[in-house]
């Protein structure tokens, strides 16, 4: 059976870009946000002085990034006096956060040998949290698993060992620090550009929508597709 999919044209798929009218300071502002987001701090000020896009305080990208780096690096002592010094009321208005640093910290005294440390530590700054969430018992219950096995290779829960759960708990401290950056701007809105600071950046979003975009157009037309992100390079359709 012939296929009935529309078939659209490179002339016909460039011409109907053309006609989308995106403004260059949004654009500007949308890598400014992933830039900032990211911590790439040189390439943001370098960018800004570039595009004259609005100015906001890039020490506060290098205060930021000096906790992700702390977490990543397993120094979650560090990360929590770090995230204090920013502000104080990160930590207290977000019990989940704090208790995942806390739960981050029984890690690294269990990836380091130190059991009795661990078992103290567990009892005394865990255990309370716990009994009062659910949620909190079972990850310190998964957490406190490690200890019964000598070879982590072999245990369940060995996943909270792998790097990609200090990634996970430094991406969570991220958001929490963007956040409060950007309620900030409500008090100093010539410091800090609301737009610019989120907890997640928008273009990685935005890449996702045109996949899923493309992907709900190929049930029904063959046109120029992008396969290729990192090129942005319309292919020809296959008819």
């Amino acid at each position: 059976m012939a296929s009935s999919k529309k078939v659209i044209t490179r002339e016909e798929w460039e011409k109907k870009l053309i006609d989308v009218k995106i403004r260059k300071e949004d654009m500007n502002k949308l890598v400014m946000n992933f830039l900032v987001t990211e911590g790439y701090v040189d390439a943001a000020e370098k960018f800004r002085m570039e595009s004259g896009t609005e100015h906001i305080d890039l020490a506060t990208i290098t205060d930021r990034m000096a906790v992700k780096k702390a977490v990543q690096c397993g120094n979650v002592e560090d990360a929590i006096e770090k995230v204090n010094d920013l502000n104080p009321e990160i930590l207290d208005t977000n019990p989940q956060l704090f208790f995942h640093l806390q739960q981050q910290r029984l890690i690294e005294l269990i990836r380091n040998g130190k059991v009795d440390e661990a078992l103290e530590f567990a009892q005394e700054e865990l255990a309370p949290r716990g009994e009062e969430n659910q949620s909190f018992l079972e990850e310190l219950e998964r957490t406190v698993a490690l200890l019964a096995f000598e070879d982590f290779s072999n245990c369940p829960v060995g996943e909270l060992l792998d790097i990609s759960q200090r990634l996970k708990t430094a991406s969570e401290v991220n958001a929490a620090i963007l956040t409060s950056q950007s309620h900030e701007k409500w008090k100093y809105p010539r410091v800090v550009t609301r737009c610019l600071i989120e907890p997640d950046p928008k273009l990685p979003s935005l890449l996702k929508m045109l996949i899923w975009a493309q992907n709900q157009l190929d049930d029904k037309a063959a046109y120029p597709r992008i396969n290729d992100l990192s090129t942005a390079r319309l292919e020809d359709p296959a008819v």
